[in-house]
């Protein structure tokens, strides 16, 4: 999804509409998988303000709330249909100074269970027309967001791994926090390791549909930080600590009180025999299950 707006899409030729969009959405969800955005501001038929509140309707809106998105500024490229609006003075692109106090207000906006994978895309110069040209933005956007200490929730952010970049002495206090809230006609349950700085160290996504005669469904689980070698100790690495696990454990527990009796969770054939350790086993349509 670029925008929630079907007016820019028709203007655009973007070939779906939100409702293919919202759809989709809500059969990744169900199936298991993460779900992501690639949001695109500056589209022809927007503006700043308009960004803005259709990046916070992604997120208020029970019909979208990704789990993950990548923000790509609208750049123009050679032979694009772009290209001959803005040669034709129809179209401007946003400059470097405007993308970045509006992606800082998005991430700002951005709630806790979401991460923003990445900011512009890595296209050669060559082919650019006109459009922001430092392909890394990104960093100039977190050392002003670090210098003035804006407070940013989402989860790239907040990682061990980037966090031990700037924080030299790292509580290693864990606790896991549950947030819950609606979506793609479900609930989804954000469980988050965090320390006392609210620096993450690990997460899981279970989702539950309305229906309990439905499997609960594991969409993800994720360690965060530098992995310790076998037979080897590190206070500053947290994989292999039981993070997971503990994950694990608590999704179970509030799958059972929602009366689940069975729990689910999507798996890449590498990580399939860590899941047999916990009790799970490969079911006909290729998920790890567990019966609680």
């Amino acid at each position: 999804m670029q925008v929630p707006d079907d007016k820019i899409y028709k203007l655009v030729n973007r070939g779906h509409s939100v409702k293919d969009v919202i759809d989709a959405t809500c059969r990744l969800k169900k199936a298991g998988f993460k779900v992501g955005y690639h949001l695109m501001p500056g589209l022809p038929g927007s503006n700043l303000k308009k960004d803005l509140q259709m990046f916070k309707k992604v997120f208020k809106s029970e019909d979208f709330k990704p789990d993950q998105i990548k923000i790509y500024p609208c750049q123009v490229l050679k032979g694009a249909e772009l290209e001959k609006l803005y040669k034709k003075g129809e179209y401007k692109p946003y400059t470097k100074e405007q993308a970045r106090e509006l992606i800082i207000k998005m991430l700002r906006a951005t709630p806790k269970y979401c991460r923003i994978m990445r900011i512009m895309r890595e296209i050669p110069l060559d082919y650019l027309v006109s459009g922001i040209l430092n392909m890394n933005l990104r960093k100039d956007i977190e050392d002003k967001i670090r210098k003035e200490k804006i407070k940013i929730k989402e989860i790239r952010f907040r990682e061990i791994g980037f966090a031990l970049q700037h924080i030299k002495k790292i509580s290693s206090k864990i606790k896991i926090k549950r947030l819950k809230y609606a979506a793609s006609n479900g609930t989804e349950i954000f469980l988050q390791a965090v320390n006392e700085e609210n620096i993450l160290f690990g997460l899981l996504r279970l989702r539950l549909e309305k229906d309990k005669k439905m499997p609960a469904m594991i969409r993800e689980l994720h360690v965060y930080g530098p992995q310790v070698e076998i037979g080897e100790q590190d206070s500053q690495k947290y994989q292999h600590k039981g993070l997971g696990k503990q994950l694990m454990q608590e999704a179970e527990t509030l799958a059972r009180k929602e009366g689940r009796k069975i729990i689910r969770i999507i798996s890449g054939v590498g990580v399939r025999e860590y899941y047999k350790k916990l009790g799970y086993q490969l079911d006909k349509e290729r998920y790890m299950k567990k019966s609680l």
